[in-house]
Order: C-alpha cells, then structure tokens, then sequence
C-alpha cells in the first residue's frame, strides 16, 4: 500500500490529454494511461490507433480496461492534484492538436507526427529517445500543406522557374537545374509585388469609379438634351397650334362678316319690300272704298289720284347674291404654310448646326484610289485624270471604279465631314464599310455595303435596289455627310440650302466605316472640277 506521503506529481495523476485529474483512467498495451472519454474521443478521430505519447501504433483498436491501481490512487490523492496552468489558445495562435475540450497553445509542431502540441503532449518528444529525434519547430497550423506530398518533407523553398514551393529533396531531383530561394526571400519579392498590384487595383478602382461618374455625366446631359428638345418641341408646336387657331378664327371672321353683310342687304330688301306691300295695300283699299262710291263728282275727283300707282322698284333686277368663298381658306392655308416655312428652316438649320458639331478630319488615302485619280498632297482634293499611273498592286486599291476612300475609318459614335461638289456634273459621296469588293464591277447598294449619294444628268438618287430619285431644288454646292453609327443612321445635307437631303435608317453596322468619295468620269474637259473635303464653316 503507498505511503500518504508517496512523492506523486500532478504529471502522475493527469491525463495527458485533457491535462486534468484522471477520470475512469485506463491503459494503453504500451502502458501509458489515459480518461477513458479522452482517448475514446480521441481514437475516433483518427484514421489509425495510435497512443498519442509514444505514437505507437496499433493494428487493432485496442480493448480498454479500467486500470486499478491508479483509479484508487486517483480516489485518494486526485483531489489534491491541480493541473500546471498553461495559456490558452488565442484566435490567431495554433491550438494543440492532442488537447480536447478547451485546447491549450501549442508551443512547438512535430514534421513527422504532423502534430502540434501544448507544453504538457510534447512532453514525450523530449523524454523518449525515439521521439526526440523527430524534428520540433515552432508552432504552425495546416502542417500537412506545409509538406511535399512527394517527399513528406516540409516546403521551404521556392522554385522562380515554376513559381511553386518546393523541399530540399526537390532540388536535388525534379528542380535540380531550377534556381530557388527561400520562402522568406521570395516572400519579401512578392510582398514588393503585392504593392505595385494593389496600386494597379486601386488604379483600375479609380478609373471605373471614373468611368461610372462619366455614364451618370453624360445620362444627365443626355436627360438635359431631352428636357430641351421637348421643351422646344413644345414651344415650336403651341407656336404652330397658335398660327392654325388663329388661321381659324380669321377664316371664321371673313366668313361670318361676308354672311353679315349678305344678311344685312337681305334684311334692306325685305324692308324695302314690305313698305311697298304696305303702300300697295293702302292703294288697295282705297280703290275698294271708291269703288263703292255712287257720288259721280266725288268719284271722278278722287279717281284722278288713284289713276297713277305708288312708285315702286323694279324687281325682276333684284337679286340677293351669296358670298363668294372662293380661296378664302386658301388664302389662310397659304399664311399657315408660309408659318410652316419659316419654323421648318429654323429646324433644318438648328438639325444641320446640331450634326456639324461631328465634323471629323478625314484625308485621302492614295493606296485606295483608282490610279487614273489624281489626289491633292494634302489629301483633301481629288479628281479624274487622263493618264493611268503604273502603281504597285494593292488590296486596298479599286481595280475599275473611280473611287477612293480616306485613311480614317470609324466604328463607333457619330462622325460628319462635308465635301464641295461645286462645278461638277457628276460625283459620288458617302460611306463604304471596310470588307466592300474593291476588283472589277460593282454594285453599289447598302446591301454590298455602300451608302452613297449619286448626281449625274441632273438626276440626284441615293444608291439602293431600287434607286431612290431624290427632288433637286436648286444647283447643290456642298453636301454634308452625317453617320450615326450606333443607331445606324446616315444622313446627306444640303450645306448652302440648309436643307436634309435623305436619310437611310434602320442600317447595321458591324465593322469601320470609311468616309467615300467618287469624282465620276473626266472626259473632253467636262466634269474636270475636284471633289474637295472642306472645313465645316457653321453660319450664325
């Protein structure tokens, strides 16, 4: 029987894994002791069985029997036993991996048990021979990524060539011929890195934070844009329901003052009519009287009187006339046309103001002419020649048509370019997309992808199947060229005019636009005048 003053520990009466007094403590078949609870909890856990002291393993889960001796031993001397205190884990600290319960902070991490333990479970490594040779470093946590799954040893270089960590053994095998460095050094590299790339993120951040501002800058001034051409819609319409009210009440007015005046002759006629049916009926009645009168003197006497009738009007000659109508409504139609007229060139003029704002600078490009034209050196003018020029060949170059287009192309937004026509009896203006046949005869229609104004023989048409003939008011100078590419609009002007020519709508743009150009054919000196891309000259 032990003596009560038997030298016991707090280590002999403590689990070793909840680091408590023994609770129904049983033994391991390499001896050592355990709560029953704890390594039950802690044998589930595993994958194999192992004590978790001396990390022997076993091939079987071993059956566990209550150890007597230390459970009596336990009942006398347990009481008076109290675990050493020892920190808990913290947050960011590793936590013993053999602690159950409240786990304890692990001071070291075994890179053969793959373990990390408190003060009390390294206990072991320090005093079995076989453990202490394992290798002890300071806490780490997820030890298995920390290894080489190839070479279970732990991962403390980095390879530059295939930027992945790797063993000492990988150095001497797979990436013998690779330089590496340490963690620390390549850590420190990237760690430099890692600056400039969240300077390039907050970058990209300010540039969005940019592009955001400048969508709601340009929403708001597209809303502004819509309030305004409301507002003048309004302003422009209520003038014109205004001049068509007033056309109205003035052709009500001339109507009624024209029936006022009929009525009013109608009215003098009757009254005029009504008197002499008045003074006839008196005469009547005096004739009656008369008649019946036997007194010859008397009769003869007031005879006289009655022979000559009451003077009266000739009125087979009297005519009540209606008013005449005729061009009074229009006479006011005209008055509201010319109204029309004039708010019309106020819209064309503010429309073609409005779509000058676009001008672009286009120039020539010569590897598109034909080699019979004959270009500016600045690349503004061009016109049909009588000499072919030997010229390299090019894809780009028309093979028969006399046309040419400009070195810049366009594929998104609105873009406008104006080009003198004076003097000339024939040309084409317009846009071609990049992809339209260059060799041979050519059919120019939106469908092969040119949107393109013709004049030739007085006839003006915009090139389609069919052509579209267009009016010409007068000699055109200057045309305008407008080319919405987003809503897929182009547009042609009448710059002198101020006048919309045509427009083709509903078109789909799917690759650049080049600016075209077509000074028709140079024959016995007529047609002989350049096509010229002039600078927009906006009028007040």
């Amino acid at each position: 029987m032990a003596c009560a003053n038997a030298p016991w520990s707090e280590e002999n009466l403590s689990c070793s894994i909840c680091l408590d007094v023994f609770s129904s403590p049983v033994s391991t078949p390499c001896g050592h002791n355990f709560c029953r609870t704890c390594i039950t909890k802690y044998w589930d856990e595993q994958v194999k069985y192992k004590c978790p002291v001396c990390n022997e393993l076993f091939n079987t889960r071993p059956d566990l029997r209550v150890n007597i001796l230390f459970s009596e031993m336990v009942d006398r001397f347990g009481p008076s036993v109290r675990v050493k205190e020892q920190p808990f884990v913290e947050p960011a600290e590793v936590p013993c991996d053999v602690c159950t319960g409240t786990q304890l902070k692990a001071v070291k991490s075994c890179l053969v048990c793959f373990t990390s333990y408190c003060q009390t479970h390294l206990e072991p490594h320090q005093r079995v021979a076989r453990l202490q040779k394992h290798r002890l470093v300071e806490p780490m946590d997820r030890l298995e990524d920390r290894m080489c799954m190839k070479h279970d040893r732990l991962l403390e270089l980095f390879c530059q060539t295939e930027q992945v960590c790797v063993c000492q053994y990988c150095t001497e095998t797979d990436h013998k011929s690779h330089p590496v460095v340490s963690l620390k050094e390549e850590y420190e590299v990237k760690t430099a890195q890692l600056g400039k790339i969240e300077a390039d993120v907050q970058q990209m951040i300010q540039e969005r934070q940019k592009n955001i501002q400048e969508i709601k800058d340009t929403a708001k001034r597209n809303k502004a844009d819509a309030d305004r051409e409301i507002a003048h819609g309004v302003q422009v319409l209520t003038a014109l329901m205004h001049c068509i009210e007033k056309c109205q009440e003035d052709l009500n007015q001339m109507v009624k003052e024209r029936l006022k005046s009929t009525e009013k002759q109608a009215e003098g006629l009757i009254k005029d009519l009504e008197q002499e049916i008045e003074d006839l009926t008196n005469r009547s009645s005096e004739v009656k009287q008369l008649s019946h009168t036997k007194d010859h003197l008397h009769f003869l006497q007031a005879f006289r009187s009655l022979k000559d009738p009451p003077h009266t009007r000739d009125w087979t000659t009297v005519e009540v006339r209606p008013p005449s109508y005729i061009g009074t409504l229009r006479r006011s139609l005209d008055q509201l046309e010319e109204t029309l007229n004039m708010e019309m060139k106020k819209l064309r003029d503010a429309e073609l103001k409005r779509v000058q704002q676009y001008e672009v600078d286009v120039t020539l490009d010569p590897d598109t002419a034909l080699p019979s034209l004959i270009l500016s050196e600045d690349g503004k003018q061009v016109h049909h020649g009588d000499v072919v020029k030997k010229l390299p060949g090019n894809p780009k170059r028309f093979t028969l048509r006399k046309y040419v287009l400009t070195r810049q192309s366009f594929s998104s937004g609105r873009f406008y370019f104006e080009v003198q026509v004076k003097d000339k009896t024939a040309w084409c203006v317009g846009v071609a997309r990049e992809s339209i046949h260059r060799i041979g005869e050519i059919i120019e229609t939106p469908e092969t992808g040119y949107w393109i104004l013709y004049y030739g023989k007085g006839v003006l048409v915009f090139n389609d199947a069919p052509d579209v003939h267009l009016p010409l008011r007068a000699e055109l100078q200057k045309v305008g060229v407008f080319v919405d590419y987003d809503e897929g609009l182009v547009s042609f002007y009448d710059v002198d005019a101020r006048v919309h020519i045509y427009s083709a709508t509903g078109c789909s743009f799917s690759e650049p636009l080049y600016p075209f150009l077509s000074p028709c054919l140079h024959e016995e000196g007529t047609n002989s005048a350049s096509l010229i891309i002039s600078p927009v000259n906006q009028k007040d």
